[in-house]
């Protein structure tokens, strides 16, 4: 059969190995990302090889090694299952890339146009809800990269981010209520942005951070805005859930550096509901759709350990939507908006 498309689905990545060796590699090519550290390279350079690296590979390798399955990294295993179950439901073959380590966005492109070789269409499938410079954008921008320097002949069709789709956050709903006990208080976690990141993506330039309530006021700044689009799935969620505003909070985990990031942090907030009183805290972490080290060690580990010290009795980490049925439908759905 004649394949012409194929759809590209693109996650993060994880190192080969949870040994401080193949962490650094990962580390290097992440951190010296220009969407991640958005510095001058020769700064970036400065940061990553002569602060970063010599020290943070150690300590990276053992958080991996405490999340490690026997199966691998459990990033690319829920990857690859999520994949598994998307592919019965579409007729175009599906691809899988991780954006830093193997397997390669380049290497994936180079072995499609090797497989197929009368490929036309790239259906670009960022697995992630939201936009960021440091995720959607970044995949976004070093697909086109390859392509325009090495295919120019192919054609690359990006899927939206989906933040706000009714179908996604039907699911996301429906997963975390399966796990959310009647009297535990809900922690939407989300991966935390320098606040520099929102002010560069703003596309009016006059928006993020410069209007009061900013994301709550409509602009068109808001289809690159990634606080709009985080805050936007919770209150989406919540009414979903018919969650009243005492029995849930927001918080940004993974801060990197001492800039502005969003807030409020992640670590504040557990503490914060701790000293309250709150018992009982269930965390779900959208900004993933597949569970790996910022889930299952930052939150699932750390912060467990951190409600339980100050107080807490019960910490329940949500799974991410993983290899869920009912989402590998919704992605399909997606690509067939642009196929």
């Amino acid at each position: 059969m004649s394949v012409k498309s194929i759809i590209l689905a693109v996650n993060l990545g994880s190192p080969e190995a949870p040994r401080t060796r193949e962490v650094r590699t990962y580390l290097r090519e992440f951190l010296m990302d220009g969407n991640v550290i958005d510095v001058p390279r020769p700064i970036r350079d400065l940061i990553v090889k002569g602060f970063i690296l010599p020290f943070r590979p150690k300590k990276s390798a053992e958080a991996y090694a405490a999340i490690w399955t026997d199966e691998g990294s459990p990033l690319i295993v829920n990857t690859y299952k999520l994949v598994e179950k998307m592919q019965p439901l579409t007729e175009l073959p599906i691809v899988v890339a991780m954006r830093y380590g193997t397997p390669s966005i380049a290497g994936a492109i180079e072995k499609s146009v090797a497989d197929y070789p009368e490929l036309e269409n790239i259906i670009l499938l960022p697995l992630y809800p939201h936009y960021a410079m440091s995720t959607v954008g970044t995949v976004q921008d070093l697909t086109r990269d390859i392509v325009r320097k090495n295919y120019p002949q192919l054609n690359v069709e990006v899927v939206k981010p989906f933040y706000d789709l009714d179908a996604y956050i039907s699911v996301l709903a429906e997963s975390i209520k399966s796990e959310l006990d009647e009297d535990a208080h809900l922690l939407f976690s989300y991966h935390g942005l320098p606040v520099r990141h929102l002010k560069k993506t703003d596309i009016t330039g006059n928006h993020c951070y410069k209007v009061a309530n900013c994301c709550s006021v409509k602009s068109e700044a808001h289809q690159f805005c990634y606080k709009h689009q985080v805050l936007e799935t919770t209150r989406l969620v919540v009414e979903k859930l018919g969650l009243k505003e005492e029995n849930y909070s927001i918080g940004f985990q993974s801060r990197l550096g001492s800039d502005e990031w969003i807030a409020p942090a992640t670590t504040d907030q557990v503490a914060a509901l701790a000293a309250k009183g709150i018992k009982k805290l269930a965390v779900a972490c959208p900004a993933f759709v597949s569970d790996c080290l910022e889930t299952l060690e930052e939150i699932g580990i750390g912060e467990e350990e951190a409600f339980l010290e100050a107080g807490g009795e019960s910490f329940k980490l949500i799974p991410c939507l993983n290899d869920n049925l009912a989402f590998a439908n919704v992605m399909v759905d997606e690509v067939n908006k642009v196929v």
